[in-house]
């Protein structure tokens, strides 16, 4: 597979970390020009140096900037095939209760208008291609998205909004007769930096790695490389007739009940 996006083009927004940073190498590694957005520019130059991806500072839930990010992908590279709507945030949540105003529309600011703005303006160049309108979006929704949090409820909510997001734009893409396909992954919990720093920094690293990787019948939290995986295959023409799905990346959390 290591030249299954040679030629194709891709963009993936919270780029600098995370299932994000992961992406841009796996996407690149399989010979995908890359572009990447985000806000922390001494991380972006390090994958840069490691991918040969290109940065461009941009908050996805900056509405004017989207003009700038998409002039670059236009003047560097003539086309877009492949969009991750990767950026999010669950920063400031909390429960119904006890969310703040403020909170809620930052996260919902993030996680919803910035992914909606994503897949807008990659729809709109991806409809202009050379050769026709052509392309794949992916958007990283959550597990949660299923099974809502009781302290989360920004992020629960905007996680069932992306789903929501890509069904109608794949609906949309196949009305206009685009094929341009638009798809949703539920990840479960990934053992990113961040989860690691937070097990490391709970005072009891063995018990609270034992609680993350027990909440998944496979015993284990997934892996980076995983996530970003499913999303080179969606954004592969192996996955031509893929449109309109959810598809639930978990080891089974949100499969069922486990039992006693």
């Amino acid at each position: 597979m290591a030249n299954r996006l040679e030629g194709k083009v891709a963009l993936v927004t919270g780029g600098t970390s995370g299932i994000g940073a992961g992406t841009v190498e796996r996407l690149a590694s399989e010979g995908a020009k890359v572009v990447f957005t985000g806000r922390n520019e001494d991380a972006a130059k390090s994958i840069c140096d490691a991918t040969g991806a290109t940065f461009v500072k941009h908050a996805v839930d900056d509405a004017e900037g989207w003009a700038g990010v998409m002039e670059h992908i236009a003047s560097k590279h003539g086309r877009l095939d492949i969009a991750f709507a990767n950026a999010g945030t669950e920063h400031g949540d909390a429960s119904v209760e006890d969310v703040t105003v403020e909170n809620w529309n930052a996260i919902v600011g993030v996680n919803q208008t910035g992914a909606m703005l994503t897949v807008q303006h990659a729809i709109r160049m991806m409809k202009d291609n050379p050769g026709g309108a052509t392309g794949s979006v992916i958007i990283n929704s959550s597990m949660n998205a299923h099974r809502a949090m009781g302290n989360y409820v920004s992020y629960s909510v905007t996680k069932a909004a992306a789903v929501a997001l890509a069904k109608s734009a794949a609906i949309h893409c196949g009305n206009q007769g685009y094929k341009i396909r638009v798809n949703a992954i539920l990840p479960g919990v990934v053992e990113t930096a961040m989860i690691r720093g937070i097990i490391e920094a709970s005072g009891d690293e063995a018990g609270t790695r034992a609680i993350y990787e027990g909440m998944a019948p496979l015993k284990r939290m997934g892996e980076v490389e995983e996530i970003a995986g499913l999303v080179a295959y969606l954004g592969s023409d192996e996955a031509a007739f893929v449109s309109g799905s959810e598809i639930v990346i978990d080891g089974a959390t949100t499969a069922g009940m486990m039992g006693v």
